[in-house]
Formats: structure tokens, sequence, C-alpha cells
């Protein structure tokens, strides 16, 4: 897990990037209606307004609404690595799922004056892949990657304790 600002926003931009991408494709998918190759690279012509939305909102509003989030829920027994980890997962999923979905709808559905109803409904079918992706797939993947990038930092910080 990131120690200080710029592991931060290094972690940022490999998390979003790849939920972004996940969602993405998963929603064109929904859109026609089953998954198929062409949808792997159409997924890039919303990932350049998407993720960069996804950084921001992370950055500026996602991460501290979280870890309030987190706050109130955590209790000693919880503070174990994976309890944490799974709670911050869940959380920030809790947090970035409907504004992503609502950015989504306005940008990309044009939901009219349907939009309350529209947004719900992604919401809905967003919201367990974005789970799913975060807790058993993404999330993993990145904190992986995320270990091999800084592995000297974490040695140290962890030899200096």
């Amino acid at each position: 897990m990131p120690r200080n600002k710029f592991q931060t926003i290094i972690f940022t931009l490999l998390m979003t990037f790849f939920m972004v991408y996940v969602m993405i494709c998963y929603n064109i998918a929904l859109e026609m209606g089953s998954m198929k190759n062409q949808i792997f690279l159409l997924a890039f012509h919303e990932m350049i307004i998407m993720w960069p939305a996804a950084i921001l909102i992370e950055l500026l509003i996602g991460e501290r609404l979280t870890m309030k989030l987190v706050k109130r829920i955590v209790t000693p027994v919880m503070e174990q690595p994976i309890f944490m980890i799974l709670l911050i997962s869940t959380m920030t999923v809790c947090v970035m799922c409907p504004i992503m979905s609502l950015i989504a709808v306005i940008l990309f559905k044009n939901p009219g004056t349907e939009i309350v109803s529209v947004w719900i409904n992604t919401v809905v079918f967003n919201f367990p892949m974005a789970l799913f992706s975060q807790i058993f797939f993404v999330g993993p993947l990145i904190r992986m990657i995320f270990g091999i990038l800084f592995k000297r930092e974490t040695r140290k910080a962890v030899k200096i304790k």
C-alpha cells in the first residue's frame, strides 16, 4: 500500500486505469449484448475521458471519503491487513461507482429527462461488477504490481521499524 503522496499517485493511476478499462469494457458488452474482441479496442475511446475523471475524483474526493467511511467501521479485530484491504476496496467501490456511473450516463447514454432512472439502473448493473473486479482481479493485480515497483522502499520501511 502507498506510504507517501508519490506512491499514492502512482497507485491511483494504476488502479483507476485498470478499473476504468474493465468497467468500460463491461458497459460496452452490456450495450452490444455480448462480449466481443472489438470491445477491447473500443474501450480506449472512452478511456480518454473516463480515466482522467476517475483520477481527479479519486484524488480529490474518493480517497478522503473512503477513509472517513473506513474509520467509522474499523474495529480492533478488523485491523488485520486482509480486513483492511477488503474494507478499503469495498468502500472505494461504494464511493466511486455511483460517481463514475453518473459521469458515464451524462457523457455516453443521452438520458434526457430520465437521467435519475438511467443513473440508478447503471449503478445497479455496475456495482456488482466493480466490486467483483476490485476484490478478485484488479485490486490484487495492482497491489502485486505496486509491490514490485516499490519493493526496495517497502523493504527499507520494514527494516527501519
